[in-house]
């Protein structure tokens, strides 16, 4: 049987020990979407699009049911895609065996991480003689996860992947989401877009769809947009077309559209040539995807 990797979850306080082990993160998962786009694929739609794959959904933990979130998505969603599991659910080897069942003799996990901050002791101490504020120590703490695939005699009642909608179904859950956004959606005419200086979204009505479900896709595309508002998370929405920074501004759209339409159970369709190649480029070492623009936590 594998070795449980419990030493790879220890804390790791040492600041310079966190910068190296979250650019290595970083470089890793870079490389991993750049060889995905230069065969022409999404990373972050293709395991809904492949004949016999996992359906619609986010990577989650098979015990608990909770799902990953940031870096971990597209480490898990890569892993996915590159070996062709059916599942996206997760487990340690501690909680395969827990559920039951044991991790395969000669499958190898997935490392994921988990960002978050601490205060010592010492600080707590300090804070108790001196007063103040006390400073919290930011880590980062790696584990091995193996997909549900890769284990055998599990109980029968772990967490099950969501089912695929139907194309042509409303998604109830969606528009409640669009609706809680804030944000103002208008619909009709014959384009989709956002409108920074009046805050608002436009896309052309559900039936002008050919497939009617991608209406959310753009509809979740749009709102993500509409994140870089100055009043929300002010990013430069003003960037001329065809520049590297309308490229990566489309990159967040894509991937937030992919993230909620995973957590919401709509399969998505994969963007065009011109989009991948221009996502590519953004993707070059002096362009670093991961390290600019998706979050550990």
């Amino acid at each position: 049987m594998p070795r449980q990797s419990s030493r790879s979850a220890c804390r790791e306080p040492v600041q310079d020990r966190n910068s190296e082990a979250r650019a290595n993160l970083y470089d890793a998962v870079t490389a991993k979407i750049i060889a995905e786009l230069e065969d022409g694929r999404v990373p972050w739609v293709q395991p809904w699009g492949r004949a016999g794959g996992t359906g619609p959904g986010l990577p989650r933990n098979a015990v608990t049911a909770r799902s990953y979130s940031g870096v971990n998505i597209l480490i898990l969603w890569g892993a996915v895609i590159e070996q062709g599991w059916p599942s996206q659910g997760w487990l340690t080897f501690r909680q395969a065996q827990q559920a039951g069942g044991c991790v395969r003799k000669g499958e190898r996990g997935v490392s994921v991480v988990y960002a978050d901050r601490f205060t010592p002791e010492a600080e707590k101490q300090r804070v108790e003689r001196e007063g103040g504020e006390a400073k919290a120590v930011p880590f980062l703490k790696r584990f091995t996860v193996f997909n549900v695939s890769q284990c055998d005699g599990s109980r029968p009642d772990l967490a099950a992947d969501p089912a695929p909608l139907p194309e042509r179904e409303i998604v109830p859950l969606a528009e409640a989401v669009m609706a809680a956004s804030g944000v103002d959606v208008r619909i009709g005419g014959d384009r989709a877009f956002y409108v920074p200086s009046a805050d608002y979204v436009q896309v052309p009505p559900q039936p002008a769809f050919f497939d009617q479900i991608n209406y959310y896709r753009t509809c979740l595309h749009e709102l993500t947009h509409a994140t870089g508002h100055p009043k929300r998370l002010a990013r430069d929405l003003t960037n001329p077309f065809g520049s590297k920074d309308y490229a990566r501004e489309e990159l967040v759209a894509e991937m937030g559209s992919a993230f909620l339409c995973a957590a919401l159970g709509i399969v998505p369709t994969v963007r065009h040539a011109d989009y991948i190649a221009s996502w590519l480029q953004l993707c070059s070492p002096r362009h670093n995807l991961s390290n600019r623009e998706v979050s550990i936590m």
